[in-house]
């Protein structure tokens, strides 16, 4: 394997950089629907494919905020029960930013962070097909970025160790 002279793949920054972008039109875009759902209930967004594949249905459905936790703990409108969209748009752009930098602080958070992301991943998975009986292609896509981006970060942050003991 390739590595950047701090250790990390050279295939990381490139890879970090496209996950991150598609991340974010996913959430972009998944944001797009669920505001277009809820002005116009008949809105059809290009991925309602049938009636078991609907991505507006699994959006707008209460698991489409909060991961359907947070409305358990404060009222469904609160400023704190965010779609998990805009949750998305924050992962991904702090991803992006802080894996530009080389700092070991910054690879703990991004592991952790990407953790975080899978599980709750796995969990709306679970959510998907056993409470919705749904499958929602941009939820799908959005899972399986996170974990390339949890493999990306636990390359980046095993290859700044590896650069470490190199220098030290």
């Amino acid at each position: 394997m390739v590595y950047n002279t701090g250790g990390v793949p050279k295939w990381e920054r490139g890879a970090r950089f496209g996950l991150c972008v598609l991340g974010l039109v996913l959430s972009v875009y998944a944001l797009h629907v669920e505001i277009s759902r809820e002005r116009d209930p008949e809105y059809r967004a290009m991925c309602d494919l049938a009636q078991s594949v609907s991505c507006s249905k699994v959006f707008t459905s209460r698991w489409g905020r909060g991961f359907g936790l947070v409305q358990l703990f404060v009222p469904k409108d609160s400023a704190l029960n965010q779609p998990n969209s805009v949750l998305g748009i924050i992962f991904y752009t702090l991803q992006l930013a802080l894996g530009q930098s080389a700092s070991s602080r910054a690879a703990v958070f991004l592991v952790f962070s990407s953790w975080v992301s899978v599980a709750g991943s796995v969990y709306l998975a679970g959510v998907l097909v056993l409470v919705l009986g749904d499958f929602c292609v941009v939820c799908v896509s959005t899972y399986l970025v996170n974990f390339a981006l949890l493999y990306t970060n636990l390359k980046r942050r095993v290859g700044l160790e590896r650069g470490k003991e190199k220098t030290g």
